[in-house]
C-alpha cells in the first residue's frame, strides 16, 4: 500500500492535471446531465420521443467524434490544447442551460457539450499513454479513472444538496431548481479547462497513426459475429435518461433519483477492477453473458417495477451490470484481431455503437410515448425491450463461446 502511495505522488506533472481536470469536469457534468431528462418532462413538457432523439444523437456524436480525435491530434501534433479546446467547449455551453426554455435550445446545448467531450477524449488519452512510462500505464490510467469516477460521486452529491436545499423532496424537478444546479455546476466547469491549461505540458507525437478506418472485411468472421451480437445488445440498451424518467414515474423525488445514482456509481467502481481481472482468468465471453443475463434481468425488473423502492434495488444492481460487462466488451475487441489491425478493430466497435445509440434511444422513447397521434406502449415497453435483446444476445453469445471457445482463454 505504501508503495503504491509512493508510486501515485510520483506519478508525473501531466498526469495530475488530467486526472485533477477530469475530476472537475466530472463534478460538473453529473450535477446537471441527470438532470436533464427531468427538467425536459417536468418543465417543458416534452415526451419521451423528443427525449430519446436529444440524447441519442448526443452520444452517438461523441461516440463517432472520439474515432477521430486522437488521430487529428496526432496530425496536428499537439495533445494539450486539442485536449483544453474540447473541455472549454463543454464549459462555455453549460451557461446557456440556464436561459433554456425549448427543447431545441436544451438539444443544442446537449450537443455542443457532447462535441466538447468527442473532441478532448482521443488527444487527452494520448496525452496521458505519451507523459508515462511503458511499465506505469496501467497506474497512470487508472489513477485517472478513479479520478473521473470521484468526481462523479461529488457532482451527484452537491446536486443532492442544492436540490434538497431548493425544494426538499418534491417529485418533480422545478425551473429555478435546475438553474440554480446548472449555476453551481459552472464553477467545477472552469476550473477543469484550467487546471489543464496551466497545469499540462504538451508533450512530443512519437508515432503519427493512420486516419481511422472502418471495415469489417479486414477483421475476419469472429470480429464480425462479435459486432452482431454486441450490436443487438446496444439497439436494447437505450440512454440511462430513461431510468431516471422511469424512477420519477414510479414515486421517486428528485433528491432519491440523485441519492440513488451516487450509490450506483460506487457500486460500479468497487466491481469494475476486480471483474476487468476475472476476465482474464475465465474467458471474456463468460463476463459479458453473466453482466447481459443480469441487465436483461434488471431490465425487465424496470418495466415491472411497481414501488419507488423497487427502482432503487434494481438500480444498484444495474452497477452490478455496469462492472461485470460494459468494460470487458470493449477489452475483447484487442481478443479478437492482429495487434497491427486493432487500431482499425476499435474505430470499427466505437463508429458501430455510436450509431446505434441514435436508434435505440428513439425506440425507447417511441415504445413509452410514441409520436403524434400514436401514444405508445407506455412506460414498460422501453424497458421490456431491452430486456429481451438482452437475452437473446447473451444466448447467441453463449452458442457461439460453446462452438469456438474462449478467445482470451485456452
Amino acid at each position: 500500500m505504501a508503495k503504491d502511495k509512493a508510486q501515485i505522488k510520483d506519478l508525473p506533472r501531466n498526469i495530475w492535471a488530467v486526472s485533477v481536470t477530469s475530476f472537475f469536469m466530472d463534478i460538473s457534468s453529473e450535477m446537471v446531465i441527470n438532470l436533464i431528462p427531468l427538467f425536459l418532462s417536468n418543465a417543458l413538457g416534452v415526451k419521451t420521443s423528443i427525449i430519446g432523439l436529444i440524447e441519442g444523437v448526443a452520444e452517438s456524436t461523441a461516440s463517432v467524434l472520439k474515432v477521430f480525435s486522437g488521430w487529428l491530434s496526432d496530425k496536428l501534433k499537439a495533445r494539450k490544447w486539442p485536449a483544453v479546446l474540447g473541455y472549454a467547449l463543454s464549459a462555455f455551453s453549460k451557461p446557456l442551460f440556464y436561459f433554456a426554455n425549448s427543447w431545441g435550445w436544451v438539444a443544442g446545448v446537449r450537443w455542443a457539450d457532447r462535441v466538447g467531450k468527442g473532441i478532448r477524449t482521443g488527444p487527452r488519452d494520448a496525452l496521458v499513454a505519451d507523459s508515462i512510462k511503458p511499465e506505469q500505464r496501467g497506474l497512470a490510467f487508472g489513477f485517472h479513472r478513479a479520478a473521473d469516477t470521484g468526481g462523479a460521486m461529488v457532482g451527484l452529491l452537491i446536486a443532492l444538496g442544492v436540490v434538497w436545499a431548493a425544494q426538499s423532496t418534491q417529485v418533480e424537478l422545478g425551473l429555478p431548481t435546475f438553474q440554480m444546479v446548472v449555476l453551481v455546476s459552472l464553477i467545477p466547469a472552469f476550473l477543469a479547462v484550467l487546471s489543464l491549461a496551466i497545469g499540462a505540458v504538451e508533450t512530443g507525437v512519437k508515432d503519427e497513426r493512420e486516419i481511422p478506418k472502418f471495415s469489417f472485411k479486414s477483421l475476419g468472421k469472429r470480429f464480425v459475429i462479435f459486432m452482431l451480437i454486441v450490436g443487438l445488445f446496444d439497439l436494447g440498451n437505450s440512454s440511462d435518461a430513461f431510468l431516471v424518467l422511469r424512477a420519477q414515474e414510479r414515486g421517486l423525488s428528485v433528491t432519491g433519483i440523485l441519492a440513488m445514482l451516487a450509490v450506483f456509481n460506487l457500486v460500479y467502481t468497487l466491481i469494475s477492477t476486480p471483474a476487468g481481472a476475472l476476465s482474464d482468468r475465465v474467458g471474456r465471453e463468460k463476463m459479458i453473458i453473466g453482466g447481459w443475463i443480469v441487465y436483461a434481468l434488471v431490465y425487465m425488473g424496470f418495466g415491472l417495477a411497481a414501488t419507488a423502492w423497487h427502482i432503487w434495488v434494481l438500480y444498484i444492481l444495474y452497477g452490478l451490470y455496469y462492472g461485470l460487462a460494459y468494460g470487458t466488451a470493449k477489452a475483447m475487441v484487442a481478443d479478437l484481431v492482429p495487434a497491427e489491425l486493432r487500431g482499425t478493430a476499435y474505430g470499427t466497435y466505437n463508429a458501430m455503437l455510436g450509431m446505434i445509440d441514435l436508434p435505440a434511444s428513439l425506440i425507447a422513447g417511441l415504445l413509452w410515448q410514441g409520436a403524434g397521434n400514436w401514444d405508445g406502449f407506455g412506460p414498460s415497453a422501453p424497458f421490456l425491450f431491452g430486456a429481451c435483446a438482452a437475452l437473446l444476445a447473451a444466448v447467441l453469445m453463449a452458442i457461439w463461446l460453446h462452438k469456438n471457445g474462449s478467445v482470451n482463454k485456452a
